[in-house]
């Protein structure tokens, strides 16, 4: 069967990611550190303010929300998926699967799939230990359908983080280093992405354009789904939203594999 050779594929990626498990603990490890500056931070603001409130947000569910953060992250961020793949355009490693009967992102979403799981198994018990830390401050959801809507969400998030990912990574069919536009993008996921501060914290004609990025989807949507701060209509805005963002985000990952595939080709790769 056609599925079997991804399947394969996803096997020796999760066997080869297995190698560098360590790197993965201790990146969870030190995922404490701007953990650990947040939740300092926020203690003198509230100290300062006599424990009052930040646009519907005090102490214990802003720190809430940076456990949460620093868990979608970790379960949905890409690794080191876009150097691997420049290297392969850099390297020529393609050549060798153009001639096969294989497309080359599915190939990549296998191999990003087995290094998801690695690391969620890999870090998820570091994270398991400050949750359990800060476990005062959690409060879960009553309903099962928040379960479900942030799950999906989130599973939107992984997806669309990968296909930006995987066409920032394209552009090593144009230039050699890749480096510059993948930390400019990275940058303004970590500023705009709601890794840095809840988006609901903004101004609403702030709030208003930050809703028309990508990036809006990419984190603060799965978190703020669970912690319930996503409701109704503005629920239902958000899921249509990041559904357009995902067909385009995909359809774009196609797009520059088509023509950097074309200019490779044309320049002898």
């Amino acid at each position: 069967m056609k599925i079997d050779k991804y399947i394969s594929v996803f096997n020796i990626g999760l066997q080869n990611t297995f190698v560098y498990r360590w790197n993965y603990f201790l990146r969870a490890l030190f995922g404490l550190i701007p953990l650990a500056g947040h939740a300092f931070s926020l203690a003198r603001h509230f100290q300062k303010n006599a424990g009052g409130g930040l646009h519907g947000y005090d102490y214990g569910s802003m720190i809430y929300y940076y456990l949460l953060t620093l868990l979608v992250s970790n379960l949905v961020t890409p690794t080191e998926d876009e150097w691997q793949i420049a290297a392969d355009i850099r390297e020529g490693q393609i050549n060798s699967l153009l001639t096969k009967p294989m497309s080359y992102l599915a190939y990549r979403f296998s191999i990003f799939m087995s290094g998801r799981l690695v690391y969620t198994f890999v870090t998820l018990p570091p994270i398991a230990l400050i949750f359990i830390y800060f476990r005062h401050y959690i409060a879960l959801p009553d309903q099962a359908m928040t379960y479900v809507l942030a799950s999906i969400s989130m599973v939107m998030a992984a997806l669309m983080q990968f296909f930006i990912t995987y066409s920032l990574a394209m552009m090593a069919f144009w230039i050699l280093e890749i480096s510059t536009i993948v930390f400019i993008v990275y940058s303004f996921e970590y500023f705009l992405g709601g890794q840095m501060f809840p988006i609901d914290i903004m101004p609403d004609p702030v709030q208003a354009v930050m809703k028309w990025l990508p990036f809006y989807y990419e984190l603060f949507c799965p978190v703020a789904i669970f912690l319930g701060r996503l409701q109704g209509a503005a629920l239902a805005e958000a899921l249509q939203f990041k559904s357009g963002w995902l067909l385009l985000t995909w359809a774009a990952a196609r797009a520059m594999w088509k023509r950097g595939l074309g200019h490779y080709q044309a320049v002898g790769g």
